[in-house]
C-alpha cells in the first residue's frame, strides 16, 4: 500500500463493488478496502515466548435501497457481483430507516490531506526481539522488581481506500510501532504489577526500550504497601494513563448514535456543565502524526478540530451522517 500500484489495486476493487451494487439495484452505495500487515515479538525472562506475523486484505460494501440499508464484508478476492447481489437482497428485507444514506456531497473531503501518518521504516523480527529484551532487562534491573510478566515490541502498516457512488474516492496509509513491558514487584501477598508502553506512528518517536522498562519497574515498586484511604472528602490525583479510560467513557456518552437512541447518560446535557471548569477536551482528527488521525471519516467527510468539552461545558456530539440526521443536525466527520 506504500506505492501507487498497490493503492490502484484497492481502488479498482472498491470501484468494482460500487459499480456492481448499482447494477444490482442499489440506489446508492459505498465501499471500503483495507490492507494491513503486522509483526510482533513477545519475551519473558530473557526468552522469546511468541512471534506473530499477519497480513490481511478485506473489503466492505454498504448499499441503500428504498430507504433501507445493508452491509456485507469479505476478503478482497471475493467476487464483487456476488457481494453486491447479497447486500442488495439483504437491504430489501431490512426495516426502513429514513436517516440512512450517503453524506451530503458538499461535506466530503475535497482532498486527502497528508497528515504524516506513514513511516516506511522496516523493523525486522530480530530488532523487535532485541527491543523487547532490552525493555524487560531494564525493568528487572529496578530494585524491588521480583519477576517479569513479559515485554513485547511490534510494527505494522495499513492502507485504506473508500469510494462512494456519488463520486468520492480517497485513500491513505498509516504505520504503527509499539513497545511495552510489564513486571511484578514485591513478594507473596504483597506483590504488585504495573506496566509501561509506547505506541507511535513513526519509529523514531518511540520511547527507548530502556526507558519503557525502567518506568514499568518503578511503577510496580511504587505500588508496594498501598493502602485504602480513609472514607471522606479528599482530593484525587489521577495518573495520566487514567485519562485514556476517562476519555473513552466520555466518547461513548457523547456518541451521536447513543444520544439518538436515548441510551447516553449525557443525552440532555448539551450546552451544560459536565466537568470541572478546568477541563477542556479537544478532538483533532487532522493532527499531524496523531494516534487516531485520519484525513476523512468512514463516510468521506473531513473532520475539523472541535472542542468537545470546553471549560467543563459540553459543546458537541460525535456525529455520523445518520446520527446527525436523526438529531436534526449536520455530521461533523465522526462517522465510523
Amino acid at each position: 500500500m506504500t506505492d501507487i500500484s498497490d493503492a490502484a489495486k484497492l481502488t479498482d476493487r472498491v470501484a468494482a463493488l460500487v459499480d456492481a451494487a448499482k447494477k444490482a439495484g442499489a440506489d446508492a452505495a459505498d465501499a471500503v478496502a483495507v490492507r494491513g500487515r503486522s509483526t510482533g515479538v513477545s519475551v519473558r525472562l530473557g526468552k522469546v515466548e511468541g512471534t506473530e506475523a499477519s497480513e490481511s486484505e478485506d473489503v466492505a460494501l454498504r448499499v441503500f435501497v428504498g430507504g433501507r440499508v445493508a452491509s456485507v464484508s469479505a476478503t478482497a478476492a471475493s467476487d464483487p457481483k456476488v457481494l453486491a447481489e447479497r447486500a442488495v437482497a439483504m437491504a430489501k428485507v431490512s426495516p426502513q430507516d429514513p436517516y440512512q444514506g450517503l453524506a451530503d456531497p458538499a461535506l466530503l473531503a475535497k482532498q486527502t490531506r497528508d497528515l504524516d501518518l506513514f513511516d516506511a521504516t522496516e523493523v525486522s523480527a530480530d530488532q523487535l526481539k532485541e527491543a523487547a529484551l532490552a525493555a524487560e532487562a531494564a525493568a528487572l534491573a529496578v530494585k524491588g522488581v521480583t519477576n517479569s510478566a513479559g515485554a513485547s515490541a511490534g510494527a505494522g502498516l495499513g492502507g485504506l481506500v473508500l469510494a462512494t457512488s456519488h463520486g468520492f474516492l480517497g485513500h491513505y496509509v498509516g504505520s504503527r510501532f509499539s513497545r511495552s513491558a510489564s513486571v511484578i514487584a514485591g513478594e507473596g501477598t504483597g506483590m504488585e504489577r504495573d506496566y509501561e508502553f509506547s505506541s507511535r506512528q513513526h519509529f523514531a518517536d518511540l520511547d527507548a526500550p530502556e526507558d519503557i522498562g525502567r518506568k514499568a519497574g518503578e511503577r510496580a515498586v511504587r505500588r508496594i504497601g498501598a493502602r485504602k484511604a480513609a472514607t471522606g472528602p479528599v482530593d484525587v490525583v489521577f495518573d495520566p494513563r487514567v485519562a485514556r479510560g476517562i476519555a473513552g467513557h466520555l466518547a461513548g456518552a457523547i456518541n451521536g448514535a447513543s444520544v439518538a437512541r436515548k441510551t447516553s447518560f449525557l443525552r440532555d446535557m448539551m450546552g451544560k456543565q459536565v466537568a470541572a471548569s478546568a477541563i477542556t477536551v479537544t478532538d483533532e482528527p487532522l493532527k499531524r502524526r496523531g494516534q487516531a488521525s485520519r484525513p476523512f471519516d468512514g463516510e468521506g467527510v473531513e473532520g475539523e478540530k472541535l472542542l468537545m468539552v470546553e471549560k467543563g461545558m459540553l459543546n458537541h456530539w460525535f456525529l455520523s451522517t445518520s446520527a446527525a440526521r436523526e438529531l436534526g443536525l449536520v455530521t461533523n466527520g465522526r462517522g465510523a
